[in-house]
C-alpha cells in the first residue's frame, strides 16, 4: 500500500482558500497525481485543502471522501508557560520547548504540562484513529506498533490536508514525537509525502517514508516554492515571517 499526503497550495488563510500562486501550485501537482493509479482520495473539510484537491479530482473525474479529522491541527490557544502569551500549544519557540526532554518522547510528549493544558491527547487520538481507520479500510490493521497485513495490496491512497495534522499522522505511523516533526521539518504548499508498506515477514507490515515534502513538480515548471510554513531565515529578515 502506498500512502500519499499532499499539503494544500499557497494559502489565503483569512478566506480559507488559495492565493493565485496556490492555484498554480494546485494545477501543477494535479498533473503529477493524474499520472498515478489512485484507489481513493481523502480530503480535509477546509477550503484551502478542498480547492487544492479539486484540480486533481476534476482532471480525473473523481470525488474525495471528506474527513473532519484531516482539518488543520489547530488546538485552542493556551497560555505559554514561559511568556504568559496565548499561543497554539505546539507552536513554541525553540529555546523553550527543547529544554523539556518530554517533548522528544514518542509516547510521553502528550503529557508535557502545556500539552495537558490543551487536552492534546484527545485531539491526537482523533487523528490517530482516523488514519488507522483509513489504513485498515485499505487492508492493514494496526497491531501495537506495526500493521497486520489483512489484505496485502499495492493500492495508492491520497490525502489532501495540512502540515500540522500531517506531522501527527507521521508521528503515529513512524513512532516519532510530532513535536520534533512540527519544528524540525516543513512540507511546503502542494508538497508530496509518500509512505509505502513493507511486509518483510508474512502478515506483518510497517510503513517506510520514501519521500517527504517533495516539490519537484514546482521546480520542473519553474514555479518558486512558497514560504508558507517557514519562519525568518535570519532574525534581521523582516520581510519574512517572525510570529
Amino acid at each position: 500500500m502506498k500512502l500519499i499526503i499532499v499539503r494544500h497550495g499557497d494559502p489565503d488563510y483569512e478566506n480559507d482558500t488559495l492565493t493565485e500562486k496556490g492555484k498554480r501550485e494546485a494545477q501543477l501537482v494535479s498533473g503529477r497525481l493524474a499520472k498515478l493509479d489512485i484507489r481513493q482520495f481523502y480530503c480535509s473539510p477546509l477550503g484551502r485543502a478542498k480547492m487544492t484537491a479539486s484540480y486533481t479530482l476534476e482532471k480525473l473525474g473523481r470525488t474525495a471522501v471528506t474527513c473532519d479529522w484531516l482539518r488543520e491541527f489547530d488546538l485552542p490557544p493556551v497560555k505559554d508557560r514561559v511568556t504568559g502569551e496565548k499561543r497554539l500549544a505546539w507552536d513554541q519557540l525553540p529555546a523553550d520547548w527543547t529544554a523539556e526532554p518530554g517533548y522528544y518522547d514518542k509516547d510521553e510528549w502528550v503529557n508535557v504540562p502545556m500539552f495537558r493544558d490543551a487536552d492534546m491527547e484527545k485531539y491526537v487520538r482523533e487523528v490517530n484513529d482516523g488514519i488507522d481507520g483509513i489504513i485498515e479500510k485499505h487492508g492493514y490493521k494496526r497491531h501495537g506498533n506495526y500493521y497486520e497485513a489483512v489484505s496485502p495490496n499495492t493500492d495508492t491512497v491520497v490525502l489532501f490536508c495540512h502540515f500540522g495534522v500531517t506531522c501527527v499522522m507521521l508521528g503515529h505511523i513512524l513512532g516519532i514525537s510530532p513535536m520534533v516533526l512540527w519544528h524540525g521539518t516543513v512540507s511546503l504548499p502542494t508538497s508530496v509525502t509518500t509512505l509505502v508498506t513493507e511486509e518483510r515477514r508474512k502478515g506483518i507490515a510497517s510503513f517506510r517514508m520514501n519521500g517527504f515534502g517533495d516539490i519537484s513538480h514546482l521546480y520542473e515548471a519553474g514555479e518558486p516554492a512558497s514560504f508558507s510554513g517557514r519562519f525568518c531565515e535570519m532574525y534581521t529578515n523582516f520581510d519574512e515571517r517572525h510570529d
